[in-house]
């Protein structure tokens, strides 16, 4: 089975987590911080469609390794993203089921954005009840070898789609604003976990 390589990311889309319980995975630590990617962005459908969620990062001048990426001190970002978490989904038929395990990530202070995303990460993997081969990378590699599939670049939200995003498109589940926007695709897994709960387990797996 090839491993894939994989940037962080905050909250990730759906098409990652089937990543992350279907192959071996590396996240990659070393490379250097860009902007506007899934490194601390996600994306939730609200009422007025789709919202993305941004964590803010200290400014730093140059380069920086995503492993050295702090997060902001100077806002109130966590109580902004829970609050349209809760509003986005407190209809949907499994948020308060696991709302209490995820509502303290947006109440304690975090430092790193790479501890936070992990941990998030780790807590959504044991709700869904899924053993993982999840490891850093050790070192920068430029290129890797043929038994790993290299997808640091390539996931992007303005990028398009990769080959597991392309299946994710057209597995269709219940959406809290169905009825307004039709189904959207590949948001980020807490659309999949408050609205089929443990379900979910099957459309991660398929």
């Amino acid at each position: 089975m090839s491993v894939i390589v994989l940037p962080t990311a905050y909250l990730a889309p759906i098409s990652y987590y089937k990543y992350l319980v279907n192959s071996p995975v590396v996240i990659e630590q070393h490379a250097s911080y860009v902007k506007q990617t899934y490194a601390n962005r996600c994306q939730i459908a609200t009422a007025n469609g789709i919202q993305n969620l941004t964590i803010p990062v200290e400014h730093q001048v140059g380069k920086i390794s995503i492993k050295d990426v702090q997060i902001a001190e100077d806002s109130n970002w966590q109580l902004q993203h829970w609050r349209a978490i809760e509003t986005a989904y407190n209809s949907s038929p499994f948020f308060d089921y696991y709302k209490d395990d995820l509502e303290p990530f947006f109440k304690l202070k975090f430092v790193s954005l790479l501890d936070f995303n992990l941990r998030i990460q780790t807590t959504i993997l044991d709700l869904l009840g899924f053993e993982t081969n999840i490891t850093l990378s050790d070192s920068y590699k430029i290129e890797y070898s043929s038994g790993e599939i290299d997808l640091r670049e390539s996931y992007h939200p303005k990028k398009k789609l990769v080959p597991l995003d392309v299946l994710t498109e057209y597995q269709m589940y219940y959406q809290v604003f169905n009825h307004k926007f039709g189904f959207l695709p590949n948001l980020s897994i807490i659309d999949l976990l408050f609205n089929m709960g443990n379900e979910a387990r099957l459309i991660l797996k398929k």
